[in-house]
């Protein structure tokens, strides 16, 4: 089958390493793709806007594509699964209904309240007054959330009041996350460790995938600003397979039920941030894609046809049986420009890439990378995931250190302690 994959990440890099593994796939076009992507024997980049949804349309049906999987949020609450069913064209994604799971922080938490799924206690607030009302009843440590997308940016975990208030007017008044901070949701701060746990869904079968962990701040020891992610791995230990079960039971089933019943079906992806604390588990946020950088460490040990279980997803036909994993354990380190998640330089020579050739145990993902003549720089908060898969979280973590070893560019840097809290 061909095969339209949009987006231009890691996360993309990484679905477009292992759509290519499927021996059902014989083509996959990339828009737009990046440098890492255009290496893999199957993938070819195409230069189109990703905001042109009736043209993407248009260029699947011209080329054939049975299958389109939509890596990035945007498109997703943007309603590409819309235009794209409209045109009887398979996809893999919600559609721009449901795909407010993640779009509309507000949306999720009121349907989490009304269906009993497990979450912190919350007010959706409309005004900056409002907000600082129910901060000063509450006190602190509270969470402050921009009700829109912000790139996995727009959550503060204030450990005092004056920062959950200082939060709402940087969300509200500065608008530093624009109309996304039009409403914000503040809400109770949950102790515990936190666990990604991804499902395939055809919108009533959920099948869970293996649970991961990713590291969001920019420093060691979980010190300084909130990123995209520094890294991931998986599986996480803190999600015991009871957990797993349960978070299932509770969780991903009850809000794919729930769905079905407000009249929004939910096809693709169900990525749930969760709290893990004691024997509970409570959902921290959803997404309604694959996650970025836990994607990176999760598909590695994916083994099956990528492609086939997608399509199965769309068409409403999933099996748990199509969901198989390999033993051993998989670790994604992400090397990232001097300045991130702040101001950074671009167009940095990357020297070393030709020494870590990609494999089923070691892959550098590339997520923002370009070619500039004919070499590679950088483009990028977070440039490369150097990822490799061993047979545990040790000997992982151990060779995905030395790929990072082997990679060069001015002003690089990572985290030292991806996949700490498993190894403590």
């Amino acid at each position: 089958m061909k095969v339209l994959l949009i987006g231009s990440g890691g996360r993309e890099h990484a679905l477009a390493w292992k759509l290519s593994q499927g021996a059902s796939v014989d083509k996959i076009y990339c828009v737009p793709g990046n440098p890492g992507m255009a290496e893999l024997a199957k993938c070819e980049n195409v230069d189109l806007p990703t905001g042109d949804l009736e043209g993407l349309a248009h260029f699947a049906e011209q080329n054939g594509c049975q299958l389109t999987v939509v890596g990035p949020e945007a498109p997703l609450v943007a309603g590409i699964a819309d235009v794209f069913e409209s045109h009887n064209l398979a996809v893999f994604g919600p559609s721009k209904l449901a795909a407010q799971l993640e779009g509309s922080k507000s949306f999720s938490k009121e349907l989490m309240a009304k269906y009993n799924i497990p979450t912190a206690f919350f007010k959706v607030c409309r005004t900056a007054a409002e907000a600082k009302t129910f901060i000063n009843v509450k006190g602190a440590p509270i969470v402050v959330k921009a009700d829109g997308l912000a790139a996995g940016k727009g959550v503060v975990v204030a450990m005092t009041k004056e920062e959950a208030l200082a939060a709402v007017d940087m969300i509200m008044a500065d608008k530093k996350f624009g109309a996304a901070g039009n409403t914000i949701v503040v809400e109770e701060f949950m102790p515990g460790e936190e666990a990604s746990l991804l499902a395939f869904t055809d919108g009533r079968t959920v099948v869970p995938m293996i649970a991961a962990q990713d590291h969001k701040r920019v420093f060691d020891g979980d010190k300084g600003p909130n990123t995209g992610g520094m890294g991931a791995y998986a599986p996480a230990p803190v999600m015991t397979e009871e957990l797993k079960y349960l978070a299932l039971k509770t969780i991903l089933e009850p809000t794919v039920k729930a769905m079905a019943a407000e009249g929004m079906p939910y096809k693709g992806c169900l990525y749930a941030g969760l709290m893990v604390k004691d024997k509970e588990v409570k959902v921290v946020e959803f997404n309604c894609r694959f996650g970025d950088p836990e994607t990176q460490a999760v598909l590695p040990l994916l083994d099956g046809d990528l492609a086939e279980i997608m399509l199965s997803c769309s068409q409403g036909n999933l099996q748990p049986g199509m969901v198989k994993w390999k033993q051993g354990a998989a670790v994604s380190v992400v090397m990232a420009s001097a300045g991130y998640p702040g101001d950074y330089e671009k167009g940095k020579e990357i020297k070393g890439l030709e020494l870590v050739p990609a494999t089923e145990l070691a892959v550098v993902f590339h997520a923002g990378t370009a070619e500039k003549d004919g070499k590679i720089v950088t483009n990028g908060g977070r440039v490369l995931g150097a990822t490799a898969v061993a047979e545990d979280i040790a000997s992982a973590q151990a060779a995905a250190y030395e790929i990072v070893s082997k990679i060069k560019f001015e002003g690089a840097f990572c985290r030292k302690d991806i996949a700490w809290r498993a190894l403590k």
